[in-house]
């Protein structure tokens, strides 16, 4: 049903009296107010309101008071498995490295076993790993003559190879010796090599980094390489090599032989990683780790690596990358007007992800198994682990929000009717398991500006807030506080729409009722 030029009632009844709607406004900008079975009802820009009644609104895509939560770092001596909770609320927390004894052994560079296949032609990635593996090694042999060497010599040329499209990642190698690398969705690859006069290998390290899993035709995208593959720079023009005979080996050796469970004995001879040692590629390193006590999440500091795979007690961890966000983006969020990737960017210039989170129920106290695969030029010693949890908390509801919905029900005794029992809107908070909130930094009914952890009081500002809040949440690990007038003893400016923001802190409950003592 149109309700304006830009809002619309979608409603659903049956044969009876049980009557729902949704009322939407696809206007980015202005409100509307609309009329509905006799009814008037604003609606925010770019909003659904649902009505379970077609009377009520119990919800509002617009109106929605969530938590926020930010989270801590908490500290990862072994003393912490004794006394947690001191140690929890020490700050600035010091950086303690997860191992300083690290064992290593070197991934081979190119074809590592005779289950190996050679193919005239460039075969398409995911058909020839079938899922055993991310990576797929492909490998050639030119010659190159005493005249090429000359040529390029004389005309001051570069070598270049060219792959017309590669998705997802690719390694280049020259004789065993890194060369350069490309990733992207499908882009065209350039890179300089630097050839011998006789044979030399080619290597291509092909990887997958995720698949396609929804849009048309995504059994056709494939992975690898297409188009041609060839080097340019020769007197007699490119000589290419899509046609030449490729060897391909799937895998990597520690991957094939399982090198990161904990039942792996004498397969590959791990030695000791010298502090000083120079970084290489492709390298797989092996240490043991203790956990911080308690029950807090525990997580894993990888931002001191480049790119490779985790395994904690031969469990799988999954992948790691530290790339960094670009520097240009990061603009104020709204949430109004539809949806792209490119939307609400935020932490410019900051790596993607650093912490990588590891399953309580993988580890236990002591003896931990942790295997790193290293595709990058760079050593283990300062990972860290630490276990983090919820340390501020905010909520920010105004008195135009609506009720939780735990205010609706469903009595048996009309008919299977919603009714809504008449309550104001809440701001609901939560610490985590074994934590309650231990102090309140900011709180305020009224006018408040700002956001969590930059709150600040308007004009208007009931003078109770604070010791409403604390009556209500001080020492509880969850509360709820009702957002009216009657809740604050009356109201603190006539004829304006109010808002509760609330910023508190959790701690430790132990160290929360000691305090409160």
């Amino acid at each position: 049903m149109k309700l304006g030029s830009k809002q619309e009632a979608h409603i659903y009844q049956d044969k009876g009296q049980k009557c729902s709607a949704f009322l939407a406004n696809i206007d980015e900008h202005n409100s509307a107010t609309v009329r509905f079975q006799k009814q008037a009802y604003t609606l925010p820009p770019w909003s659904v309101s649902i009505l379970p009644d077609c009377k009520n609104v119990a919800y509002n895509t617009a109106k929605i008071g969530v938590q926020t939560s930010i989270k801590t770092v908490g500290v990862d001596s072994v003393a912490y498995l004794n006394d947690p909770m001191p140690l929890k609320l020490m700050a600035p927390y010091e950086v303690e490295y997860i191992s300083k004894t690290w064992e290593t052994v070197k991934e081979p560079i190119g074809v590592w076993s005779a289950r190996n296949f050679t193919y005239q032609g460039i075969l398409e990635h995911l058909n020839v790993t079938k899922d055993q593996s991310d990576y797929l090694w492909y490998m050639t042999r030119i010659y190159i003559s005493n005249e090429d060497i000359k040529f390029w010599m004389e005309n001051q040329l570069i070598p270049v190879l060219t792959i017309d499209s590669v998705r997802d990642l690719v390694y280049i190698f020259v004789n065993g010796q890194f060369t350069g690398s490309a990733r992207g969705e499908w882009v065209t690859v350039a890179q300089p090599v630097d050839l011998k006069e006789g044979y030399n290998d080619i290597l291509l390290l092909s990887q997958t980094v995720g698949l396609q899993n929804y849009g048309a035709f995504l059994e056709k995208d494939g992975a690898g390489f297409r188009g041609q593959i060839k080097l340019s720079g020769f007197k007699n023009g490119d000589l290419v090599l899509t046609e030449s005979k490729w060897t391909y080996q799937v895998g990597l050796k520690g991957e094939y032989f399982k090198i990161y469970t904990i039942n792996e004995k004498g397969i590959v001879e791990w030695s000791e990683l010298p502090r000083d040692a120079t970084a290489t590629r492709f390298s797989w390193y092996k240490t043991y780790f203790d956990v911080p006590g308690g029950v807090d999440p525990i997580a894993i500091d990888l931002s001191s690596m480049g790119k490779g795979q985790v395994w904690v007690n031969g469990h799988h961890i999954g992948r790691y990358w530290t790339l960094y966000a670009p520097k240009d983006g990061c603009q104020t969020c709204d949430y109004r007007g539809t949806y792209d990737s490119n939307k609400c960017l935020t932490n410019c210039r900051e790596p993607t992800q650093s912490w990588y989170h590891i399953p309580r129920s993988w580890v236990q106290a002591s003896n931990n198994l942790l295997i790193i695969f290293e595709e990058t030029e760079k050593n283990p010693f300062k990972i860290s682990i630490k276990s983090h949890y919820t340390e501020t908390i905010c909520g920010k509801v105004s008195e135009d929000h609506f009720p939780p919905l735990h205010a609706w029900s469903l009595p048996e005794t009309i008919n299977g009717t919603v009714v809504l029992n008449h309550m104001a809107p809440e701001v609901y908070l939560h610490c985590d398991a074994g934590n309650s909130i231990s102090s309140i930094k900011f709180a305020s009914y009224g006018t408040p500006q700002g956001s969590c952890q930059n709150f600040s009081r308007g004009d208007c500002h009931a003078p109770n807030s604070y010791s409403v809040l604390s009556e209500a949440c001080l020492g509880r690990q969850n509360c709820s506080i009702s957002v009216s007038n009657d809740a604050f003893g009356g109201d603190p400016c006539h004829g304006v729409v109010k808002t509760l923001s609330v910023d508190m802190k959790c701690s430790p409950s132990s160290t929360v009722t000691s305090s409160l003592m």
